[in-house]
């Protein structure tokens, strides 16, 4: 913090005593800074918009999974590029509530997605459930994937 203050104020010195030649260099820093801002927002859209194209269901299903992992997960990539590595939270929700019933512990399962998964593939799974607020049952709840992150192939 001393180190970005006494930068600062030397930049502003520099500027003030010398601005014939501090100015160009100045604007140049900020071009700089301004292409880098830009490069990284542009990034950011990109892979939110990637996320986007992902079909992540979530369901309930003792049926179709073995009982100590009976969250059943479908997903598609409906990207042009394959999906290398996803992660992501589950989030159970009564039906019309907003409140999360899933406790996200230290302990809590860590979900993770297929490896790679190329364009148009789908992937089926069955994943620990998380644990639930006391007094709820994972049959009478809603699951949904939040904080996805994931990298693509460029």
């Amino acid at each position: 913090m001393i180190i970005g203050a006494f930068l600062i104020l030397t930049w502003l010195v520099l500027l003030l005593r010398y601005p014939a030649k501090a100015l160009p260099i100045s604007l140049a820093a900020v071009c700089g800074l301004g292409l880098v801002a830009l490069f990284v927002a542009w990034q950011d859209t990109r892979e939110a918009t990637q996320l986007a194209r992902l079909d992540l269901r979530l369901s309930y299903a003792p049926d179709k999974c073995p009982a100590d992992r009976a969250l059943h997960v479908h997903m598609k990539n409906g990207n042009k590029v394959p999906l290398t590595e996803l992660r992501w939270r589950v989030g159970a929700y009564a039906p019309g509530d907003t409140v999360n019933l899933a406790e996200n512990t230290y302990s809590a399962p860590r979900y993770r997605g297929p490896g790679e998964l190329q364009p148009g593939a789908e992937w089926n799974d069955c994943l620990p459930v998380p644990p639930l607020r006391s007094g709820y049952r994972a049959q009478t709840l809603e699951f949904r994937a939040e904080r996805l992150q994931g990298t693509f192939a460029n």
